[in-house]
């Protein structure tokens, strides 16, 4: 289904909107969102786990005056909130006072949807991803439980039930949204599912890709389902940021890999930001590329990233140097 679930070449991702590696005001975010308006952005993805309901309601904020039909957005299932005068620690800076719990079941997916709706003041979503179902979160999850088991409450509750929300009209189309290949494989390879988009993050970049190559590329393409490419600078690492992923370490491998890049692009006067971007929308299984935004200069930047024509030599030298993989499409 290449190009035909989503066909926005950019969205803007919400991490940053919850207050995910500084603190944003409410006027900053505000700002920020109108950029991306301004620059042509139409889709827009969130998610009640960003800011612990900041990030949804901001964008709610912002988006309650646009016509629904004039922008797409996703947000995402897999943690309930409540509220709490004590907000547990988490990875956001400031965030809503609310407590949280991984819950894959259908009534819970249910009650979080309907909870979303409220946060961003919408009548409908166009996609739901179930979120962090995912081995890098196992860490996290109640004493005793690990992603598969997290997964059977979702094969069960709820794949079923966005599947009937999508009848419903509530919702248009549903997926996974991880930071890993091995979910996405499995609900296409081990489960009846139906669905219909997922969001891939961290997994395609200039930096880490060959495993997306190799496992994830050939299974969404022989179930015919669409794909957003995510965080395409892997957090930071490939605009300018000293962070990779959303960890914060820096791994020696990737930062040596970084440095042998820049050196191409300086030779060929690339952006780095730009060809990033690029580079992730480049394969034609790609649907979207989502990338995160703090100020409104960056989100500018962004949209203007697919203008700029990248010379060919760069992507080839980059190949020759074994620092792309060869089978990795480039902008033409």
């Amino acid at each position: 289904m290449s190009k035909e679930v989503l066909k926005e070449k950019l969205g803007l991702g919400g991490v940053a909107i919850g207050n995910g590696f500084k603190v944003m005001t409410d006027k900053e975010a505000e700002q920020t969102l109108e950029a991306a308006w301004e620059a042509g952005v139409r889709y827009y993805d969130t998610s009640p786990w960003y800011g612990l309901g900041l990030s949804e309601r901001r964008f709610g904020h912002f988006l309650h005056n646009k016509k629904r039909e004039d922008y797409i957005l996703s947000t995402k299932v897999g943690r309930v909130l409540s509220a709490t005068s004590n907000t547990p620690e988490t990875m956001w800076n400031e965030p809503a006072p609310f407590d949280y719990k991984y819950d894959y079941s259908a009534s819970a997916v249910r009650r979080s949807i309907e909870d979303s709706l409220q946060r961003l003041g919408v009548e409908s979503i166009d996609y739901v991803f179930i979120h962090d179902l995912s081995p890098d979160h196992n860490d996290e999850y109640e004493e005793g439980t690990d992603w598969l088991d997290h997964f059977e409450v979702a094969r069960k509750g709820a794949m079923p039930e966005l599947t009937k929300m999508r009848e419903e009209g509530i919702i248009k189309g549903w997926g996974l949204g991880v930071n890993t290949i091995e979910p996405i494989i499995k609900t296409l390879e081990e489960t009846d599912a139906d669905p219909d988009l997922f969001l891939s993050a961290i997994q395609y970049s200039m930096v880490h890709h060959k495993d997306s190559l190799d496992r994830l590329f050939p299974v969404i393409e022989k179930h015919k389902v669409g794909l957003i490419a995510a965080a395409p600078f892997n957090a930071g690492l490939l605009s300018g940021k000293d962070r990779y992923n959303y960890s914060g370490d820096m791994p020696e491998e990737k930062v040596q890999k970084l440095n042998k890049i820049k050196e191409i692009a300086k030779k060929h006067k690339v952006d780095l930001s730009t060809a990033s971007i690029q580079f992730s929308f480049a394969p034609k299984i790609v649907n979207t590329v989502l990338a995160g935004a703090s100020k409104p200069e960056q989100v500018k930047e962004n949209a203007k990233a697919f203008d700029v024509k990248i010379p060919a030599e760069f992507w080839e030298d980059l190949k020759n140097e074994s620092l792309i993989d060869e089978r990795a499409e480039v902008p033409a």
